[in-house]
């Protein structure tokens, strides 16, 4: 029985359990990601890739998604290192050049993640041609998603396609870091009223990334989020760390102490995987 979609309904869980199954298709490659929207979804799925940035955008009679790929791979965070500790301060910036001008309309004080933003650009012409393609066909509903990196990218599309005046249906991340400061962050919650739904696995710590320092972030996530897992587990980077590298919380994230903090937050992989929210979610 094909994965269903329920357009009426905001923040479904069933619509989040279909694009979580979504973003692990996104990880397979082209062919068999195709084959995969066929056998679970009944869509036919148009694989695209542009430097490190892929994603699937997959189409039937009454819907269209579009599915980012995460970071190396479902079962690695490496690929996020340097995007999430390595300078993240510096990162946060107003972007320039092709989709500074979308990018800008957020506001003055917006910024956005250098690496996260360098990332959708190169993907940006060939995923709006597709999409733009898809709806000349047939005025159906755009959902988007993504785990990981993927819905971080899940995220700035979504501003993007609003900015050409292409309507964004709904939007379901997975473990997802922050892409952006607060005034970023209110703006994609306003663009976006109601239509952002963040899963966060409790004990996953890569939603609490990127960290400039252990002590202040100016990074910040947007509104909406739907909590897997009991408050008890719940990420406590900064304890964690503390006791995980015995070093003291303050000061940016570099050199050797940056290295201990990766090494901790490796050591918790196992709730950032896809395949641990896919389990929570009913």
């Amino acid at each position: 029985m094909a994965l269903e979609l329920f357009e009426d309904s905001l923040g479904d869980p069933r619509n989040a359990a279909a694009l979580a199954a979504a973003c692990q298709i996104a990880y397979a490659p082209a062919e068999a990601g195709a084959a995969a929207f066929e056998a679970e979804f009944g869509m036919q799925a148009q694989f695209i890739s542009v430097s490190n940035t892929q994603a699937y955008v997959a189409h039937n009679a009454d819907h269209i998604i579009v599915a980012f790929r995460g970071s190396e791979g479902p079962t690695s965070i490496d690929g996020l290192k340097d995007w999430l500790i390595t300078n993240a301060a510096n990162l946060l910036v107003l972007p320039e050049g092709r989709l500074g001008s979308d990018l800008a309309a957020a506001g003055v004080g917006a910024r956005f993640h250098k690496g996260f933003v360098s990332a959708i650009s190169d993907i940006w012409d060939p995923l709006l041609a597709e999409v733009d393609a898809r709806r000349k066909e047939r005025d159906r509903p755009l959902w988007i998603t993504g785990h990981s990196l993927g819905g971080a990218l899940a995220l700035l599309s979504a501003w993007l396609f609003r900015q050409r005046f292409i309507p964004v249906h709904q939007v379901y991340t997975f473990g997802a870091p922050m892409i952006g400061n607060v005034d970023a962050a209110k703006a994609i919650d306003r663009e976006l009223a109601g239509r952002i739904f963040r899963y966060v696995n409790t004990p996953d710590p890569v939603p609490l990334l990127p960290l400039m320092s252990l002590v202040s972030n100016e990074y910040s996530h947007c509104e909406k989020v739907i909590v897997l897992g009991s408050a008890e587990t719940a990420s406590d980077l900064i304890a964690y760390i503390q006791s995980t590298a015995g070093e003291a919380v303050a000061g940016l994230l570099t050199g050797e102490f940056s290295e201990k903090v990766w090494g901790a937050i490796k050591g918790k992989v196992a709730a950032h995987l896809l395949t641990d929210y896919r389990n929570l979610i009913h």
